[in-house]
């Protein structure tokens, strides 16, 4: 029971972001970020950035090529700090908001599927397929999303699609007592546990090939998307607040 308040608490933090009279789809920023276990959002200038070393060696204090728990907290609170814009020590609803709406509108379950830079829009496709098939993919693509958005067809959503760990919406999942404020002592706690969620061999490191063996890939043709979201994620998702 507890699993699923804590499911509900996150969609309701999402409900409740919503600026008046917003479109139904979020734009989202161009190209396929990389979503930190904590929810920071790393985007790529040019087909050779790497977003998820680049969030990796910020991470790594030491430049050790290890990322230990004590940097991933190190790290959480940094990011932290940029959240809490009014430097009350909790990220509250309007903060959240910004976050969702501004920082990282990926997250939100309508934002549409970004490509990483330089991949093609569909394999196989060219010019002369013309503005029918186009009407086509988009019409797909639509429905896709919709789908989506009600968390059918076993699609992942939000941060999940651009992270390491499947979990919609990093920031507000540390909201673990559902108070709508996100406290510095919940952000950490929150830091540890993805930590352990990452170091399945319990080594108390991380290195970053580790990490890339984890990241989810997007599908480069469009036309196969429906069916490769039937796939299972296998990778961990939100754990039990401590004591259940």
């Amino acid at each position: 029971m507890r699993l699923i308040a804590l499911g509900i608490a996150v969609l309701a933090s999402a409900a409740a972001a919503v600026p008046p009279n917003s479109p139904i789809y979020v734009t989202g920023h161009n190209w396929a970020p990389f979503i930190s276990p904590m929810g920071e959002s790393y985007r790529a200038r040019t087909p050779e950035d790497d977003t998820l070393a680049d969030w990796f060696n910020r991470a790594d204090l030491n430049h050790d090529g290890f990322l230990t728990a004590d940097e991933m907290q190190a790290d959480a609170m940094r990011f932290f700090a940029t959240l809490d814009a009014d430097h009350s020590c909790s990220i509250e609803p309007d903060e959240l908001a910004h976050y969702e709406w501004e920082v990282a509108p990926d997250v939100q379950v309508m934002a549409r599927t970004r490509r990483p830079p330089g991949q093609s829009a569909a394999v196989g496709q060219s010019a002369s397929d013309g503005a029918d098939r186009d009407w086509r993919n988009h019409r797909r693509q639509r429905d896709r999303d919709e789908e989506s958005a009600l968390g059918l067809g076993g699609a992942l959503q939000g941060a999940a699609r651009y992270g390491l760990l499947d979990m919609p919406e990093p920031v507000a999942a540390a909201d673990t007592d559902f108070d709508r404020a996100i406290t510095r002592d919940e952000f950490r706690q929150a830091a540890i546990a993805r930590f352990q969620l990452l170091d399945t061999a319990h080594q108390g490191r991380l290195t970053l090939a580790q990490l890339e063996a984890l990241r989810p890939a997007l599908p480069a043709d469009r036309r196969r998307a429906h069916i490769d979201d039937k796939a299972a994620d296998k990778r961990l998702g939100n754990p039990l607040p401590p004591g259940n």
